[in-house]
C-alpha cells in the first residue's frame, strides 16, 4: 500500500493519526472526516479519551471515498455498499486460500496414508483390477 510513511512498529492497521494529520494527508477536511465516520464510510480506531486516529489503511480508503465520489460520481450511499462488497470479496478470498491450503494438506496426508498401506503389501499379493472377472480353475478329482 503506498501511503504515509509508519512509526516504527506500527502496520497499516495501526491507529496512529490523529485526525488534523488524516485530514491532510487524505486532502480532505477534518469535518468531512468526522461525517464520513458518522455515515460508517470509515471507522477510524479511538484513543483512550474518544479521539479518532486513524490508520494507513484509513487514509487509503478516505481517498478511495474521495476518487469514487468526485471522479466516478457515484453517491455516499454507492460509495458504503462498494466499501462493504470489496470488504467482503477480500474475507472471502482469504477464507478460499485458507481452504486451499487445508484441502492441499488433506491431500498431502491422504497419499501419505495410501503410500504407508502400499508399502505395507506383500510382496507375493498382486492388486486386482475388479473391471475384469477372476475365473479360478480347480480341476475334478480323479476317479481311481
Amino acid at each position: 500500500m503506498s501511503g504515509p510513511s509508519l512509526p516504527p512498529g506500527a502496520t497499516p492497521d495501526s491507529p496512529v493519526f490523529v485526525i488534523s494529520v488524516a485530514a491532510e494527508l487524505s486532502g480532505m477536511h477534518a469535518q468531512t472526516l468526522r461525517s464520513y465516520d458518522r455515515l460508517g464510510l470509515v471507522s477510524p480506531g479511538r484513543s483512550a479519551g474518544g479521539g479518532r486516529r486513524y490508520s494507513a489503511r484509513d487514509i487509503a480508503l478516505l481517498r478511495e471515498v474521495q476518487r469514487l465520489s468526485q471522479e466516478e460520481g457515484v453517491n455516499l450511499a454507492g460509495v458504503k455498499r462498494i466499501i462493504e462488497l470489496e470488504q467482503l470479496v477480500d474475507e472471502l478470498r482469504s477464507r478460499l486460500e485458507e481452504m486451499a491450503a487445508e484441502l492441499a494438506t488433506a491431500h498431502a496426508a491422504a497419499e501419505h496414508a495410501a503410500a504407508a498401506v502400499h508399502a505395507s503389501y506383500r510382496r507375493d499379493l498382486v492388486p486386482v483390477d475388479r473391471r475384469q472377472s477372476l475365473v479360478v480353475w480347480r480341476p475334478k478329482p480323479r476317479r481311481s
